[in-house]
């Protein structure tokens, strides 16, 4: 059965594809500006992740219903915070925890447009996977949170 959405259902969806490829984008140059390999290696599985919510968008703005079970190999590593990485002196790199920041930004706001989006579609199926996403950039949020604060970037109080 091919998928029918209303029209504010396909411009919620837009909204989200436009904000993948964002996080693909963003992911992608990050991978290759941070200084850190963890930091290289996180970025890059999770702009792989985000390659994939972007194909499962595009899935279903072409009528079909993607499986919600794609990221689930990544999400078994992402349980493991990362470990404190072994920068020179203790010393903060502020260029990678400039990107940090920005990418947890990024993964707030994303999140919290997927909450919205979520209540305003009729399909459960359709909920489900945007529910699946909604839930795989938390993780991304919670994996940059713990490197921040396992290298000094962010100290909670």
């Amino acid at each position: 059965m091919a998928l029918n959405f209303t029209q504010k259902e396909r411009m919620l969806l837009e909204d989200q594809k436009a904000h993948e490829q964002v996080c693909v984008d963003k992911y992608t140059t990050y991978t290759n500006q941070a200084q850190d390999q963890q930091l290289k290696s996180l970025f890059q599985g999770y702009a792989a992740q985000e390659q994939q919510h972007l194909n499962s968008i595009n899935q279903m703005l072409n009528g079909q219903l993607p499986p919600t079970g794609q990221g689930q190999q990544q999400q078994s590593q992402q349980q493991t915070p990362p470990q404190p990485s072994s920068a020179p002196g203790g010393m903060v790199n502020q260029n990678d925890a400039t990107l940090c920041n920005d990418m947890l930004m990024t993964e707030k706001y994303v999140s919290a447009a997927y909450n919205t989006s979520i209540f305003e579609f009729r399909d459960t199926n359709v909920r489900q996977v945007l529910n699946h996403i909604q839930k795989e950039e938390q993780q991304h949020g919670e994996g940059i949170f713990h490197y921040m604060q396992n290298n000094g970037m962010y100290n909670p109080q």
